[in-house]
């Protein structure tokens, strides 16, 4: 099948292409990336005055399955992702049983190819049920082609242990994501310590159990000379640590996600339990400073930590509720609206931060526009307003930081490995 994308603002850094183009896909690749392509297709897409860029790279996604099927599975967090735009998913190990061996990897993966609507690559666990006590075979796992590891959700306490987790990580050329929390500093806190949880009567997480975590993994990876990924930074100090250790030229990248650098704190003022998440939100020192963390490139990577929960484990107390919002469907309008119209990033920043960092930290072949390449590629009108409604959400799980948001920029197409997924209802 051919399809024709005509006349769109094609965005694509890692060819340093931004400019009106048109693209050809013949057979589920990118055939021709050129002006005036005159042929005849199967499908053609008139995208006059919309962008055109690689498909979303979301290195940090939480489908749920297997184990918690009531909260997401692989095909509705996969069509999730295509109404976002997003074509590839990172998908973390947190499930139930989580991803701690080659027989839970193929599981997974059986899964994914009955059911998944874009490239899911997989996340497995660092150690085994993911209890920070004994590390999983960490080169099994990549044999079963694993692209990542990390115990995401919970951090490796034990020094040593996560010194040869790193160790072993390097020798198999795998990627260590940390999720950096030192849970002896933040236990029982559910918003971020300081005014607003005193205000609230709410125990604080300090950003000290996070940056303190950062900086110890630094200090191992340095030690180990491995890559490792800092997952959801949320905090100032955070940001500096990273900042002075890619000055070092320590291996290392680093995410945030769009409700950390959309909102602060002040939002849980409501009890919106919709606004609880790990890390949580912050202040707007630490949004600042997270912002100018993306702009100087110390962050590398925009992801969604797409995190669904049931209505009975958020419409609670919250105390009780459950920590973690989705993402996958308002990731990039989140990012266009805070970041783009407010002249923090251009697009080829963005689509950097989207699409081509990601995909060059797991080392996937995604996130270009190349020639030959897999097509994946969406459409996007950058101008487009709408309001974020629960009842839109082809997410199985609705718990959005977003909700009655005006947002900015719609994905029109997504297509897929050359499958043209439905356009958005107007």
């Amino acid at each position: 099948m051919k399809i024709l994308i005509k006349n769109g603002r094609v965005i694509d850094p890692a060819n340093n292409i931004d400019g009106i183009y048109d693209i050809l896909v013949e057979n589920d690749k990118i055939s021709k990336v050129t002006r005036d392509i005159d042929m005849q297709a199967d499908n053609i897409i008139d995208a006059t005055d919309k962008i055109v860029m690689p498909g979303i790279v979301d290195m940090h996604v939480h489908l749920r399955e297997p184990g918690r099927e009531d909260k997401e599975t692989i095909t509705t967090g996969t069509m999730a992702a295509l109404r976002g735009g997003v074509t590839s998913i990172l998908a973390m190990p947190n499930t139930q049983p989580a991803i701690d061996c080659p027989e839970n990897v193929e599981l997974l993966k059986s899964i994914i190819d009955e059911t998944a609507q874009v490239n899911v690559f997989i996340c497995a666990a660092i150690t085994k049920e993911r209890l920070g006590k004994e590390l999983t075979d960490i080169s099994k796992l990549k044999k079963e082609g694993v692209v990542a590891i990390s115990d995401d959700g919970s951090s490796i306490d034990n020094d040593e242990l996560m010194l040869q987790a790193l160790k072993k990580a390097k020798e198999q050329d795998i990627l260590v994501i940390s999720h950096c929390e030192d849970k002896s500093l933040s236990a029982g806190g559910v918003v971020n310590l300081g005014i607003i949880s005193t205000r609230l009567g709410l125990r604080g997480i300090s950003c000290e159990s996070e940056y303190k975590r950062v900086q110890r993994d630094l200090q191992l990876a340095e030690k180990a000379k491995a890559r490792i990924h800092i997952a959801h930074v949320s905090c100032k100090e955070s940001v500096e640590l990273i900042a002075q250790a890619k000055k070092k030229g320590i291996k290392v990248t680093a995410e945030v996600t769009p409700h950390h650098f959309y909102l602060t704190d002040e939002a849980v003022l409501g009890f919106d339990t919709n606004m609880k998440m790990n890390p949580p939100l912050r202040n707007k020192n630490d949004l600042r400073a997270l912002k100018e963390g993306l702009k100087k490139g110390i962050i590398d990577v925009v992801a969604s930590d797409h995190a669904p929960h049931t209505e009975n484990e958020k419409e609670i107390e919250f105390e009780r509720a459950e920590f973690g919002v989705i993402g996958l469907e308002t990731g990039l309008a989140v990012s266009i609206t805070e970041l783009v119209k407010t002249g923090l990033l251009d697009w080829p920043d963005l689509v950097k931060k989207l699409c081509l960092n990601p995909a060059k930290i797991l080392g996937i072949a995604k996130g270009t526009l190349g020639v030959g390449r897999d097509a994946d590629i969406i459409v996007v009108s950058p101008d487009k307003e709408w309001v974020v409604k629960k009842e839109e959400f082809v997410s199985k799980s609705k718990n959005s930081a977003f909700l009655g948001k005006k947002l900015t920029g719609v994905v029109e197409y997504t297509i897929c490995n050359g499958r043209i997924n439905e356009p958005r209802p107007s």
